[in-house]
């Protein structure tokens, strides 16, 4: 069993051991043994729902301290915004980081799974190729996925999930409508020691789920405004894509509601809403949509598969309602 270490901006050292089998919490009771890298996919292959909240909207993300702070979460997903937040690499590898040198998770999982809203939005296929590098360098740093804001454009979509994929994974591109993937060699070190793989593996697994099954990226997609309403079908039915919501505020916008957040919403909001988790259920993929202690168990019930929720407490009555087993 090897060992190395990772030096960090302001002299943070953190160990990494390659290969190991088995994890223990501080009591020296065994975790449970996860079965994949990303907790957000192993439970949405299961058909459990998830539950996330954002860390960083607008602000700084706190880098190494606030990865410590978080590693115990009760949440299942942490997404890590970057549309409004400041975009810095660094500090969201010192993040990744620290939420290694604080697990693992009660679940047993190295980190909670943690998805990078981009500072680009999916207005056409150029946009998007033009920012490839941007996705390069998130994932990079360790991350377990990516969502794209204002996916108005099925070409833009295909251009994002191939901006997250190496060359080598074949699946959607032989025989499919998907374009080789852009992800270049050098940058997989560092995802690899965040994620306790040796490089090699790291860059067997870091694919698209569930266009591949063993892959451990999860690509979301916000169909959040009239024009991307008007794609949804296509959008979400692109190969590679695992989620996608509806973006209550920016929908409210666009339809001319501002400041629309919370339901009950206007008819023609609510068919919005509507329209986009019919085209994540056509399509196969898990819908994203805010839950409260309230309405956890109809969104549930309706087919909503990622909670946004400002409370502990509806992720909990959540869980109880689907019988879920894993922390």
């Amino acid at each position: 069993m090897g060992r190395a270490t990772l030096v960090l901006r302001g002299g943070w050292v953190l160990p990494f051991v390659a290969g190991a089998a088995f994890l223990f919490a501080a009591d020296d009771e065994p975790l449970p043994k996860p079965t994949r890298i990303n907790k957000a996919i192993e439970l949405l292959a299961q058909d459990q729902p998830i539950y996330y909240f954002t860390e960083g909207r607008g602000g700084s993300q706190g880098g190494f301290k606030e990865g410590l702070r978080l590693a115990q979460t009760w949440a299942d997903l942490i997404i890590y915004e970057m549309e409004f937040g400041p975009y810095d690499v660094t500090e969201l590898r010192e993040f990744m980081a620290g939420l290694v040198q604080g697990g693992p998770t009660p679940s047993g999982h190295r980190t909670p799974a943690v998805q990078v809203v981009v500072p680009f939005s999916g207005y056409d296929a150029a946009t998007v190729r033009a920012n490839h590098w941007v996705v390069q360098q998130i994932l990079a740093a360790g991350v377990h996925g990516i969502t794209l804001c204002h996916a108005r454009d099925p070409a833009a979509v295909r251009e994002f999930v191939r901006a997250a994929r190496f060359p080598h994974h074949r699946q959607g591109v032989d025989e499919g409508p998907l374009e080789e993937g852009l992800r270049g060699n050098g940058g997989q070190a560092n995802a690899a020691q965040i994620w306790g793989l040796s490089p090699q593996e790291y860059i067997r697994r870091a694919d698209v789920w569930p266009l591949n099954p063993e892959g451990e990226i999860l690509i979301g997609l916000k169909i959040e405004d009239k024009y991307a309403l008007a794609a949804s079908e296509d959008s979400a039915s692109v190969p590679g894509v695992g989620y996608a919501e509806w973006g209550p505020g920016d929908m409210g916008l666009s339809l001319g509601f501002p400041e629309i957040h919370d339901p009950p919403y206007p008819r023609v909001v609510e068919q919005a809403r509507q329209r986009v988790l019919k085209a994540t259920q056509d399509a196969g993929i898990a819908f994203l949509d805010v839950v409260t202690v309230e309405n956890v168990e109809e969104r549930l019930s309706e087919g909503t598969r990622i909670g946004a929720t400002r409370s502990r407490e509806a992720a909990e009555a959540g869980r109880r309602y689907t019988n879920r087993p894993q922390p």
